[in-house]
């Protein structure tokens, strides 16, 4: 990790909501209800509620959500921030051996950059059937001609996961 104290304080943080999480259930469970927290961070700050955590020996290494609108930026999804968080973090471009939680299925620009960052496994919550790119609309996950494999988990706490936003767009739409 680098001397970045804020990062530290950040990845402590989610390192004791982690813990904190485990003490109910399995890691794989509290790695996504962490992820679930940062979804719902997002939602308050009015983005589509989309939180990734990424992994290592079970610790948190970088999170992130939604930010296309705060950052009037396309790309600042979940898992593209998660990434740049992770990989400042680690001070390394790649991320060999670890393991992103997000909480929807994601997109294939995500996908692209998951692979290209060499992450090893997916787990994802509800499933995008409008932009899913790991088995939903495409399946670049499983794709054998890329240059990287991952492995793909999907529909962990996908009810969960769904309701999130399911509450967030009816709230939008009664405004």
């Amino acid at each position: 990790m680098t001397g970045d104290p804020y990062h530290q304080e950040r990845m402590a943080e989610y390192d004791r909501m982690l813990a904190e999480f485990q003490r109910r259930g399995t890691f794989g469970a509290a790695a996504m209800l962490t992820a679930l927290e940062e979804a719902r961070r997002g939602a308050r700050e009015n983005e589509v509620p989309v939180g990734a955590i990424i992994v290592s020996a079970n610790r948190v290494i970088g999170a992130a959500h939604n930010l296309p609108l705060t950052m009037r930026d396309p790309t600042a999804h979940a898992e593209i921030l998660a990434i740049r968080d992770a990989c400042a973090g680690l001070n390394q471009a790649r991320l060999d051996g670890l393991s992103i939680y997000v909480t929807l299925e994601p997109c294939v620009m995500c996908v692209g950059a998951l692979i290209n960052a060499h992450i090893d496994r997916i787990y994802y919550g509800a499933r995008d059937e409008k932009a899913g790119a790991l088995g939903s609309v495409y399946d670049i996950g499983r794709d054998g001609r890329l240059n990287h494999r991952v492995e793909v988990y999907g529909g962990i706490m996908a009810a969960e996961c769904g309701q999130v936003l399911r509450d967030f767009f009816v709230a939008r739409r009664a405004r």
